[in-house]
């Protein structure tokens, strides 16, 4: 299926109107009825319920040791010392190499 770019352009040009139309119908209508808002607060306190705060948290705990490592590594990046992270902490600088954060 080889389309012109004149095809394109028009294809682009329509999901962009969409896209706007559909936009401007929602901060104009949608948003503002009673039973969506009502769905919506509905919807959302039952994610919450759900389980939400707790899955953040185990996904937390999971992905505690790579974050902190993240961080110090972003430390010593900003203070131009890569070689001093390298160093003092060679345990965490092949975390990160394996995790693929870091490529030399």
């Amino acid at each position: 299926m080889d389309l012109t770019a004149d095809q394109i352009a028009r294809i682009l040009t329509n999901y962009k109107n969409k896209r706007e139309r559909e936009n401007k119908y929602y901060h104009e209508v949608t948003k503002n009825k009673e039973d969506f808002k009502i769905k919506n607060r509905e919807r959302a306190k039952a994610h919450y319920q759900n389980g939400y705060k707790e899955k953040k948290k185990e996904i937390y705990s999971q992905n505690k040791d790579l974050l902190k490592t993240k961080s110090l590594f972003n430390y010593y990046k900003k203070k131009d010392k890569i070689d001093d992270f390298k160093a003092k902490h060679q345990d965490k600088y092949n975390l990160l190499m394996d995790k693929g954060i870091i490529t030399n």
